[in-house]
């Protein structure tokens, strides 16, 4: 039924040629993998993707662990670190470059999910739950980019962000790394189905545990 809306909202032509670039991208990262650049691209990759890329760094940094299992460790290690810095830069931009940028990234980066209903929404999230907000899009598919521009257009603090960045970012890239490298080959299938799954489960069982803790 998402899709049958969507449809009703943007021309086939539209869909056809944003699915054809998302293809493209997708493809693009991918054939990183088949070559010795692998590691440096997965840290670019994961820079970009925390403030505009689209593509997220698991599509590299499953192919990279599963060629060198030995060295999922080290692959979610870089994965982690470039994410949160790439979030720092997304932070920053919604803190000192919006007002002057904003009307053109709505204009041209609207494929990355950015615009302005998405931002409104996480401008209204921020007023009720700040951190965890961070948190859930740094762990689980929402856009973590629109995230980190808007956490910096709304001025949360910063201190906070990054620590929320930290985990969530570490707890996705480490546990997709450990169950590629672990289990390789066989895990892929039903990780891919289940993914956005299990980091719902993930997070719901983390914040019931700090609510627990809080209210005992």
């Amino acid at each position: 039924m998402g899709k049958l809306a969507t449809s009703m909202v943007e021309t086939p032509n539209k869909i056809r040629s944003k699915w054809h670039l998302h293809r493209r991208l997708y493809d693009w990262v991918l054939h990183w993998a088949k070559t010795p650049y692998g590691g440096w691209a997965l840290f670019c990759l994961a820079f970009a993707e925390s403030s505009f890329f689209p593509v997220p760094p698991d599509v590299l940094l499953a192919p990279l662990t599963l060629g060198a299992p030995k060295k999922w460790f080290r692959f979610a290690l870089a994965c982690s670190v470039a994410s949160v810095l790439g979030g720092i830069l997304g932070y920053m931009i919604g803190l000192f470059l919006w007002d002057a940028i904003g009307g053109w990234v709505f204009a041209h980066f609207s494929w990355a999910g950015i615009t302005p209903v998405n931002f409104e929404k996480f401008q209204n999230w921020y007023d009720k739950y700040d951190f965890w907000i961070v948190f859930t899009c740094g762990f689980t598919p929402l856009p973590y980019k629109v995230c980190t521009i808007s956490a910096g257009v709304a001025k949360i603090y910063f201190i906070g962000f990054i620590i929320a960045s930290a985990i969530s970012r570490s707890a996705r890239f480490f546990m997709v790394a450990y169950l590629f490298g672990r289990f390789g080959p066989k895990a892929e299938p039903f990780i891919d189905k289940y993914f956005n799954w299990l980091c719902a489960a993930f997070v719901a069982l983390l914040i019931g545990g700090f609510l627990i803790i809080k209210y005992l």
